[in-house]
């Protein structure tokens, strides 16, 4: 097959798929129409069935708004700024929750009493940085008293049961702790938890490891940009 013949199919499959995407997005009345003009440009070969759940889980956020007052903001390049990086996060989403973390963080920069696009579009860059695993683990550093978010850490045990390695650790053990330190460890790394230091009782000062030099590590806890992440996504602490 010719190049010219390879880039002439491309373009049909980005213009059948940009024109399903349509025809769906076309079922959802409201978000669906603010969407439906970029995804010819965003997503021409992304699944789009991705895209109508997106649209729909926009359309429930935005009911709490003033329509014609949302439609007056796509003249507003920050605001179609935002929504592209929407798009294209939505277009990769991998779940319903990552798919609610996105429009929910859009209907926040909608919603606030002084409208900040460039700073939701930072918030959502921040989820794009992380995993659904990763989100759990930071809403879980949100509470901190024992027993007050027993329901939450229920329903993720799997995920939040801390792991201990001892000498003759299994390696699946191994393999699980080594992945929640370093949940935890690149959440460090974006600004949404900070380290605990063990300290010495008498002086206050950091403890250090013998074997590694660093200060020792005793746990972790939210930081402001991750409660504030954590609230751009609509999750909180349980009542």
């Amino acid at each position: 097959m010719t190049h010219d013949n390879e880039d002439s199919l491309q373009n049909q499959t980005a213009d059948y798929v940009a024109a399903a995407a349509k025809s769906i997005l076309g079922i959802v009345p409201f978000a669906g129409s603010l969407l439906v003009e970029l995804v010819g440009i965003i997503i021409p070969n992304q699944r789009v069935d991705r895209i109508a759940k997106f649209a729909a889980a926009l359309q429930a956020k935005l009911t709490t708004l003033d329509q014609e007052f949302v439609r007056a903001k796509l003249t507003d390049e920050n605001f179609s700024d935002l929504m592209e990086e929407g798009l294209r996060q939505a277009a990769r989403s991998l779940s319903d929750e990552r798919r609610e973390y996105i429009a929910s963080v859009i209907c926040s920069g909608l919603s606030s009493e002084e409208i900040q696009f460039a700073e939701a579009k930072h918030m959502l860059k921040i989820l794009g940085e992380i995993s659904d695993v990763e989100v759990i683990w930071l809403r879980y550093y949100l509470v901190t008293t024992k027993g007050a978010d027993d329901a939450y850490r229920a329903k993720h045990t799997s995920i939040l049961t801390p792991l201990t390695v001892y000498p003759r650790a299994p390696s699946d053990i191994r393999d699980k702790a080594a992945l929640q330190y370093n949940y935890k460890e690149r959440l460090c790394q974006l600004g949404l938890l900070e380290r605990r230091y063990e300290t010495d009782p008498q002086t206050h000062l950091p403890i250090f490891d013998s074997l590694t030099g660093n200060a020792k590590v005793h746990g972790y806890q939210i930081t402001a940009l991750g409660r504030l992440l954590l609230r751009q996504i609509g999750l909180k602490a349980d009542e």
